[in-house]
């Protein structure tokens, strides 16, 4: 996937940092690429906590939590997102319906509280709809931002478990030393495995808090009943810990349903090459093997995840922490893994940055990495803003044309049989494609591609300028449709392929073109 995109401009800033020279890369959108990636994770985080990006705020009506979300799907397919991660655990509550925990407040004002309708299985349906990928987002150990057991539901868990609750920075944590604690973590996430179509689970940054100066996390009690004597360290003991709660996760989603995937968003930086040569050539007041005890390497090397989405929400050259070097280090740590990096950019920085295409700079720039895969923005809700016009420069360049989603071959690498029965008309509205999808129980999608002229020289599927869009399969007709309309009155060659929800791609349907001026059918076989 390694493009030729940014040519001497590009060349001079890599080697300026490698300098040490600190840089501002500015490509400008004259160095565009000329081949897109076909396949690229384009995805953006909802996150619900506070009311961030949705529902825009508590107690709004079911029809005004829907339509704000049906918009913000719109935006953001309209911009080229074919995936999102939504916040369906922001606490220790839930956007739907649960054997485990309440109902969040941030749907209704308070906790435990029936909206009066399934928020998760709404905003699923929402996205396959629009065919973009549903992410499960899950805080697996915050109970609540506030240090109160006493402020939550009355059947809370952490209420009738108050042993599994630790206390730290004004916030209430489940003890990630305490197994019941972590094995009810656990049966709660697979609780929306089982209940759900969703396509992956993911968690963020948040396992072990953040540390306070000065204030260890209070977990002694736990240390000594589980870890003091048998790990070398409590800080072992603690890394340990996550470990085993990832692997349980991890196999837990496959034994239920071995085509979600399980992803991972850590902080951005793993640990400073001043403490670990193996580490990233940075100065981060925090890591996330010794700030968080979560050791991203290790779940890479034992691939108890699928995917990894270091959050890199710094910019070129930025001194403790620079975008470039991180990106390079961490397509490092994937390389030859069957593992997929994907990189979290910072969407709500766009205006706090000097250069308004830093961003976009930093997408492009990606594309020099084989082993990048694809970005995650946070948050959605800044995106739709458009800041500085950063959606408008991803709609019209970065992500001129659609994008698939890549595959994971150790998961599923057999695609599903090519569609057949492929029909072309010309009407009012455009070109209307139509074809029989009765029997293909394994098929999730369709891909069109679309050439001008009625030769067959120029179709080229794995160029995404042929690519004129995707449609999700209907299962409820063994016909399906789709309307070009943005063709014009010229001659197109059309044909379409079949993906599973791992985007494993058919081979074509049969060819078909339609000429100018004519409603007619005519094929190319």
């Amino acid at each position: 996937m390694k493009k030729n995109i940014m040519k001497k401009l590009l060349l001079s800033a890599i080697l300026s940092f490698s300098l040490g020279v600190s840089s501002t890369i500015s490509y400008g959108l004259e160095n565009i690429p000329d081949v897109y990636p076909k396949r690229e994770l384009r995805s953006a985080w909802i996150a619900t906590v506070y009311n961030i990006d949705w529902p825009s705020q508590k107690r709004l009506s079911v029809d005004v939590q829907k339509k704000e979300f049906v918009q913000m799907i719109k935006n953001l397919k309209n911009m080229g997102i074919n995936a999102i991660i939504v916040q369906i655990r922001p606490t220790s509550d839930s956007f739907y319906p649960s054997e485990y925990v309440p109902w969040s407040e941030f749907l209704t004002g308070t906790q435990g509280v029936d909206p009066g309708y399934d928020p998760l299985k709404f905003m699923v349906e929402e996205a396959h709809k629009n065919n973009m990928e549903f992410h499960a987002w899950f805080n697996p150990y915050r109970i609540s931002t506030k240090n109160n057991l006493d402020s939550l539901s009355l059947d809370h868990p952490a209420r009738k478990n108050p042993d599994w609750v630790i206390s730290y920075g004004n916030k209430l944590y489940y003890d990630p030393g305490n197994p019941e604690a972590r094995q009810f973590i656990v049966n709660g996430v697979l609780e929306v495995v089982k209940n759900y179509d969703i396509d992956a689970v993911q968690f963020d940054d948040y396992f072990y808090p953040y540390k306070i100066a000065g204030q260890d996390f209070p977990d002694e009690k736990s240390y000594k009943a589980y870890g003091e004597g048998v790990y070398l360290n409590k800080d072992t003991w603690r890394r340990n810990n996550v470990n085993t709660f990832v692997r349980e996760i991890y196999d837990g989603i496959k034994s239920e349903k071995n085509w979600v995937k399980f992803g991972i968003s850590p902080f951005g930086i793993w640990r400073n090459a001043s403490v670990d040569p193996t580490g990233s050539n940075t100065n981060g007041g925090h890591t996330s093997y010794d700030s968080l005890y979560a050791d991203t390497r290790y779940w890479i090397n034992t691939h108890t995840i699928d995917y990894i989405a270091p959050q890199i929400y710094w910019n070129f050259g930025f001194t403790p922490a620079p975008y470039e070097t991180l990106v390079n280090w961490w397509s490092n740590e994937v390389n030859n893994k069957n593992v997929h990096l994907y990189i979290g950019q910072a969407a709500y920085k766009v205006n706090k940055w000097q250069n308004s295409e830093e961003m976009a700079n930093q997408s492009l720039y990606n594309l020099q990495f084989p082993q990048v895969q694809g970005s995650m923005f946070f948050s959605a809700k800044q995106l739709i803003k458009n800041p500085k016009g950063i959606s408008d420069t991803y709609k019209k360049h970065v992500y001129k044309y659609p994008a698939l989603i890549p595959t994971m071959p150790w998961i599923d690498n057999i695609p599903p049989s090519a569609p057949n029965s492929l029909y072309i008309s010309r009407e009012n509205l455009g070109v209307c494609i139509y074809w029989e999808s009765k029997d293909y129980d394994d098929v999730s999608y369709y891909a069109l591609y679309r050439v001008q002229g009625d030769s067959l020289t120029n179709l080229d599927i794995q160029n995404p300028k042929n690519l004129i869009g995707t449609v999700r399969k209907d299962p409820n007709s063994n016909f399906q449709f789709f309307m070009d309309k943005e063709a014009e009155n010229k001659d197109y060659t059309y044909v379409i392929t079949a993906l599973d929800r791992l985007h494993n791609e058919s081979t074509i349907s049969n060819i078909l073109t339609i000429n100018r001026d004519e409603d007619g059918i005519f094929t190319l076989e």
